[in-house]
């Protein structure tokens, strides 16, 4: 199900860029937004492991260094029939992990020192199984197509706002407006909606690699609360790529997450164990 509303969710963001080019500076303005848009997205696509990497503060380490974590996720690799990914360690005290990597051969996982220290070993493993499933499911090029059109879609939108725009075949100046107004906004919840499909897959795909639902949910509900009791500092563009959001908000913030409920996203795992 969570693949299935994935492809009508990038169905629908991808009519609504045919839809406001059209509106606005018909369908060959479109796909030339859409071309820039995409040049754009790609070196961030290409290079998007390093450049979170950095971000981030992780630093690399050998198998030296920390055997016991390599084990674990070499185990939850070959369960996965994934090569050995890189290993990195994040000095925060915040408990939080992302994977990357544009595929299987590039991945790397990272681990904050926080959440060597508040897991057990089989919640921790629980959790690997969810971020090598995004790698698998190849998210970050699912989460790099989206993204290109969404910027297509504001790139449009705002070029319009300052310079005017609208096709010869429709002078309807409300139908400008709305769309310069409604469609940057209805492409970032399209792109959210995507988002939590994807972390509610990599939930359910981790369970069944390591083959303990109880395991990640466990974890997930110990990570709600030590991401709210202590911040990390991270760039808002990349806090879709943490297991639980790593940036602090709630009410209205909330609507605008990347991430889904975590209560939800226990229940759905917890459903998996009965």
């Amino acid at each position: 199900m969570n693949n299935l509303k994935t492809v009508v969710l990038m169905a629908a963001i991808s009519g609504l860029l045919i839809a406001v080019g059209g509106a606005i500076g018909g369908l060959g303005g479109a796909i030339a937004f859409a071309v820039i848009a995409g040049a754009m997205n790609f070196a961030s696509y290409w290079f998007s492991a390093d450049i979170v990497l950095r971000s981030s503060g992780a630093h690399e380490i050998q198998r030296e260094q920390d055997p016991h974590l390599f084990d674990m996720i070499g185990e939850v690799a070959q369960r996965a029939n994934m090569p050995m990914p890189r290993v990195y360690i994040i000095d925060s005290a915040q408990p939080n992990a992302f994977a990357t990597g544009r595929n299987p051969k590039h991945a790397a996982v990272a681990v904050t020192a926080g959440i060597r220290q508040l897991l057990t070993d089989r919640e921790l493993v629980g959790v690997l199984g969810h971020e090598i499933s995004h790698v698998k499911n190849r998210d970050i090029l699912t989460s790099s197509i989206v993204a290109t059109i969404a910027s297509a879609i504001s790139m449009i939108s705002w070029m319009a706002m300052w310079f005017g725009g609208g096709n010869r075949e429709n002078r309807n100046p409300w139908t400008g407006l709305v769309v310069m107004l409604v469609a940057p906004v209805a492409a970032t919840l399209i792109q959210l909606g995507i988002s939590r499909a994807r972390e509610y897959q990599a939930d359910a795909d981790g369970a069944r690699t390591v083959g303990d639902p109880e395991a990640l949910a466990s974890a997930l509900a110990k990570l709600q609360m030590g991401a709210q009791r202590i911040p990390m500092d991270v760039p808002a563009s990349t806090a879709h790529l943490y297991i639980v959001n790593p940036l602090r908000g709630g009410g209205v913030a909330g609507l605008f997450s990347t991430h889904p409920p975590l209560e939800k996203r226990i229940e759905r795992l917890r459903s998996m164990s009965v």
